[in-house]
């Protein structure tokens, strides 16, 4: 049954690097709009950043009266009956989900990070899930640890910003709803304090559909940020170890792509670099698995869910979310996160049946087809915002 088409207004601060939370606040306006629903989309940009001084910067992220008074002043005219946000760290702040309340609109926020709890937004520090500013109102271990980039500054104007959003009218009683990633984020956000009854439970989702590939590619596929907390370090000390026939690719960009680039010239390893999402899209058709070793708690990564939606089992770190996503000897296995010895052990039975693989392709294209289309996404999202607009 089609839903009744509303006025929604969309609102996100695009980050310097492009990352998972960008391509899902895309793919879900542009679902919205190919049903036929009014999307109004409100952004800023944190290229602009490397333009503002630091007195401008710590203004716009402890509160930014000029875009909350151009939100407000759209959701009025537009007649808007849901604002729903993304991200609005550090540019947009706190002041704009008060303004679309002060407007009148039901007010979605969709939780893809731990920021409201974390400075750094991950629970990760020192290599490892660290969970110490979770119970707190004031994250200041955080601070005094220098959690976020390495600065007491900027983890203090992090920290700053929740602050300005709890005591100001944009904390728990300006959101109609948020939306968790995963039942793991929604526990984590209760103990924070959140309300249990406003913290719903919608994963990810695959938008367009990629299709089934063959699998026949000859190589095993990482995809992602080339940082610590992914675990890809981990990934390529269990590959040496390893000794595959099969090739290693990794593909992405990050602080650590100089180690990987000297890997790649000891090892069979080949390193891509980053590609368009159509060439990614292609690689995971053809991959004999995926590696997902993350060390820090994910929300719902989008390349997990798109090597299910190609058929292509997952090889993941037991940690957070991914033991929700992931069935072992069904759709994948699980590995102990940051064990070298273990993830090498873990790969080496993944790849020793080559027709146990090719049924698991099967199965790992059927768990997409139940959790992670988009018209399932679509027809949770829209009641969502049905539930929200009768009760704002």
């Amino acid at each position: 049954m089609r839903r009744s088409a509303v006025t929604i207004v969309m609102v996100h601060n695009w980050y310097q690097t492009p990352g998972g939370e960008d391509r899902l606040y895309r793919a879900e306006s542009e679902l919205l709009e190919a049903h036929g629903h009014r999307i109004i989309r409100f952004t800023d940009d944190n290229a602009r950043i490397r333009r503002l001084g630091r007195l401008t910067l710590a203004r716009s992220t402890l509160w930014n009266f000029a875009a909350a008074a151009r939100l407000r002043a759209l959701v009025a005219r537009e007649r808007a009956a849901v604002v729903h946000f993304h991200n609005t760290f550090p540019l947009l702040s706190a002041s704009v989900l008060r303004a679309a309340r002060r407007a009148g609109a039901a007010v979605v926020q969709t939780l893809h990070n731990f920021r409201l709890i974390c400075p750094n937004g991950l629970l990760y520090r020192a290599g490892a899930p660290c969970e110490d500013c979770v119970e707190r109102n004031l994250p200041w271990p955080g601070v005094v640890r220098s959690c976020y980039r390495g600065s007491r500054a900027a983890t203090a104007l992090a920290a700053a910003a929740v602050l300005a959003r709890r005591f100001t009218g944009a904390w728990h009683d300006g959101i109609d709803a948020y939306i968790v990633l995963s039942d793991f984020a929604r526990s984590v956000f209760q103990r924070a304090g959140f309300p249990e009854e406003k913290l719903k439970v919608h994963p990810n989702f695959v938008y367009p559909d990629p299709g089934v590939g063959h699998g026949r590619g000859g190589y095993v596929l990482f995809v992602g940020r080339l940082s610590e907390e992914k675990g890809v370090a981990v990934l390529v000390a269990a590959w040496k170890r390893l000794k595959a026939p099969a090739v290693l690719e990794i593909v992405g960009d990050g602080p650590l792509a100089p180690r990987l680039r000297s890997a790649a010239q000891s090892a069979p390893i080949r390193w891509t670099g980053s590609l368009p999402h159509a060439e990614v899209l292609a690689r995971l058709r053809g991959a004999s698995l995926l590696v997902a070793p993350s060390l820090c708690y994910e929300g719902s990564p989008l390349a997990v869910l798109e090597s299910l939606a190609a058929g292509t089992p997952v090889v993941a770190s037991r940690i957070g979310s991914l033991p929700e996503i992931i069935e072992p000897e069904r759709t994948g296995w699980l590995a102990p996160p940051g064990d070298v010895a273990g993830l090498a052990d873990v790969l080496a039975h993944a790849l020793s049946d080559c027709s146990r693989l090719a049924r698991m392709r099967q199965e790992a294209r059927r768990q997409y087809e139940e959790r992670y289309t988009a018209e399932s996404h679509y027809q949770a999202l829209t009641r969502l915002y049905e539930q929200v607009a009768c009760h704002g």
